[in-house]
């Protein structure tokens, strides 16, 4: 799980196993100062209780559908009039009494859920196994369809939230392109012959992956800084069209000693030769 363009929570899962199922258990885990308050996934991190399990917990659900069209025609008819004017409803109006009468089981879960009794992926299994007219998991379908309903008909509105959703998506693909990149240090190949140790291996590789951004995202910080006290707006701008998730500037290959020297270099002495860059005084 990524928030902006930092890595704070990861697991590794099978490859028979479904991403939507673990989403929410990634936000439960996330221990960091950083609280997210909406989650953006491509299409692999929905499925039918998604919204509502997220929504239960004050997440805002933001997905964004590799067939949106689809997946609005499959909700809503949308009809024209004599005026042109576009109307837009629901295919099936949703069933608020079924949500209600069930209200108390679907906060039973959620305290479940909350106080790590079970988890989302064994939940999500158990639900699977229902009969697809078991009440409670009609319930929990319509909660569902409702919070669905009224985020795609934000996302047709919306285009701050189209663009928002966009760039989320965005950051998570650069962030795959770094951690392939560290990745292909060993040829690609996983390292480990146990569940643990490939997780020891992935933690690694996440580390690896933030110690970069961090050092990036400093860089860039320091660079805001200068150019705005010297009011170069032009290397402004290239500052913050610039992303942290970059790797062009580090010898992923190089052979490196570690040793305690008991100073770390200044990154101030790094910057020196860097175009323009002069270091702020501190008022």
């Amino acid at each position: 799980m990524q928030i902006n363009n930092m890595a704070i929570n990861a697991r590794v899962i099978g490859a028979n196993e479904h991403e939507s199922h673990y989403i929410f258990d990634l936000l439960m885990n996330n221990s960091t100062e950083i609280v997210p308050d909406m989650l953006s996934t491509d299409t692999h991190g929905v499925n039918h209780v998604n919204f509502a399990l997220l929504d239960l917990f004050g997440y805002r659900f933001a997905p964004r559908y590799a067939q949106v069209g689809r997946v609005i025609n499959e909700l809503f008819n949308i009809t024209e009039d004599k005026n042109q004017q576009v109307h837009i409803s629901l295919r099936k109006p949703i069933n608020t009494q079924r949500i209600m009468a069930h209200w108390d089981t679907i906060q039973r879960i959620a305290v479940s859920l909350a106080q790590r009794k079970t988890s989302q992926a064994r939940l999500v299994r158990k639900l699977s196994g229902y009969k697809h007219n078991h009440p409670l998991l009609e319930a929990l379908t319509e909660y569902n369809r409702l919070l669905k309903a009224q985020y795609l008909l934000n996302y047709i509105d919306d285009a701050s939230l189209r663009n928002h959703v966009q760039r989320a998506l965005n950051r998570g693909e650069a962030y795959h392109q770094l951690r392939r990149a560290i990745s292909h240090v060993n040829g690609d190949r996983f390292r480990g012959n146990s569940d643990e140790e490939i997780q020891i291996w992935n933690e690694s590789a996440r580390l690896v992956a933030n110690a970069i951004i961090y050092f990036n995202s400093k860089v860039l910080s320091n660079l805001l800084d200068s150019f705005e006290d010297q009011g170069n707006a032009m290397s402004l701008e290239t500052v913050k069209r610039a992303s942290p998730v970059a790797w062009e500037n580090i010898n992923l290959r190089g052979r490196y000693t570690f040793a305690p020297t008991g100073e770390l270099p200044k990154l101030e002495d790094l910057m020196e030769s860097i175009d323009g860059y002069r270091p702020t005084i501190d008022k």
